[in-house]
């Protein structure tokens, strides 16, 4: 299996070969950019039109929705919001991780946005910075072709309308992709601090460190202790995000290991291994429901297979660990059963095994993947409109 050791070496250039290969990667690197933001705005446009025709503001429907209210709030008057609906049901702030409102309450700080507008800035200054991180994992790891087509995948998910909102996912994939490139490039300390900002993005955001955690062992391991204090301290660095804010709320709410995840299980969020979800996809499958349902259960079964593809094309260690990590959590994980797709936004090496493929087919039959990479596009972008202005369920 692939790991950071065990990578090839970058080949030494003459000085005016490497420039010209520097200004080949940047005009790479700026086609991924331009087809990731022209999928985005597109599927911005398809959400305004929607809202349009339904008498809806678009503006509000990307920078407030479902959680991004929250996140603005924390931003405007910091944590101490809760909402009591019945006895055992408390939703409170403190189930929100910090980092993504703090970014916003500097940039309301620093110039004349309002919350709402600064919460998109963020949003999509941190999918650019995904999307670059994207691009150079994907093409150190199979070439720039396969670098853009994860690129473009990633923007044409159907739930990718959620990188153009007032959402924390990108700024979490920001971190995760930058991180996971560091360790494949055995740099251990910028691995383990961005683990770290990425633990304080999102709950999720452990899924970095875990990666890191796995890879600085096994390096360890297959070193047998003799490796340089970096590896120890990019280790010891990963967690530290998330298990700070872990045990801040646990210390708020007096309970130092387990008020957080008391937090979490009166917002009905839990890791029960999978129960509640497989008893919801029976109701689905003999009752039926909402559209948004269903089409959950076909993504989440996708993202399984794909993971089963990544193992088959045995990806570096840090990816399968980062992504089994996220799978694991989005199906273990009980509660907001329509918000399982939006949690494996992140999870873009499952979508390796996919550009590949793409590549191949764009190279021997360049019309099936322009109809490929057409109907794909039409999804996102009809999905995504449906979802936030008409389905009116949380994302």
């Amino acid at each position: 299996m692939t790991h950071a050791s065990t990578l090839a070496p970058r080949p030494v250039t003459e000085p005016g070969t490497q420039a010209r290969t520097h200004l080949s990667t940047a005009a790479a690197l700026g086609g991924a950019l331009g087809l990731f933001a022209a999928a985005r705005l597109l599927g911005v446009a398809a959400l305004a039109l929607t809202a349009w025709a339904t008498d809806r503001h678009w503006p509000a429907l990307l920078g407030r929705s479902w959680d991004s209210q929250w996140y603005l709030g924390i931003a405007a008057h910091g944590y101490g919001r809760a909402l009591h609906f019945q006895p055992g049901v408390v939703h409170s702030d403190l189930a929100f991780f910090p980092l993504y409102p703090a970014l916003v309450r500097a940039v309301t700080a620093l110039s004349p946005l309002s919350g709402g507008a600064a919460g998109l800035l963020v949003s999509w200054l941190a999918a650019a910075v995904a999307a670059c991180g994207l691009y150079t994992l994907g093409a150190r790891l199979h070439g720039r072709a396969v670098g853009t087509a994860l690129v473009l995948l990633w923007g044409l998910l159907p739930h990718s309308i959620v990188l153009s909102m007032a959402y924390t996912e990108p700024v979490l994939t920001a971190f995760a992709a930058w991180a996971l490139y560091a360790v494949l490039d055995g740099r251990w300390v910028w691995a383990g601090t961005l683990a770290a900002l990425a633990g304080l993005a999102r709950p999720n955001g452990f899924a970095v460190a875990a990666a890191v955690l796995v890879a600085a062992a096994y390096e360890i391991c297959r070193a047998r202790g003799k490796v340089v204090h970096r590896v120890w301290t990019g280790a010891l660095l990963a967690p530290s995000g998330w298990a700070a804010y872990v045990l801040w709320v646990g210390h708020r709410k007096g309970d130092l290991l387990g008020g957080y995840f008391e937090v979490q299980r009166l917002w009905g969020s839990r890791f029960d291994f999978g129960r509640g979800s497989l008893l919801l996809a029976k109701h689905l499958l003999l009752h039926g429901d909402r559209f948004v349902f269903p089409m959950t259960m076909m993504i989440v079964a996708a993202a399984t297979v794909l993971y089963a593809l990544l193992l088959a094309d045995r990806a570096p260690l840090p990816l399968l660990v980062y992504t089994g990590v996220l799978l694991l959590i989005a199906l273990g994980g009980s509660g907001f059963f329509e918000s399982k797709p939006r949690f494996l936004l992140p999870a873009f090496p499952l979508l390796l095994p996919l550009a590949r493929a793409l590549v191949r087919t764009a190279r021997a039959r360049p019309w099936h993947a322009t109809v490929v990479v057409g109907a794909l596009a039409g999804l996102s972008f009809g999905y995504g409109a449906y979802l936030v202005v008409i389905a009116n369920t949380p994302l």
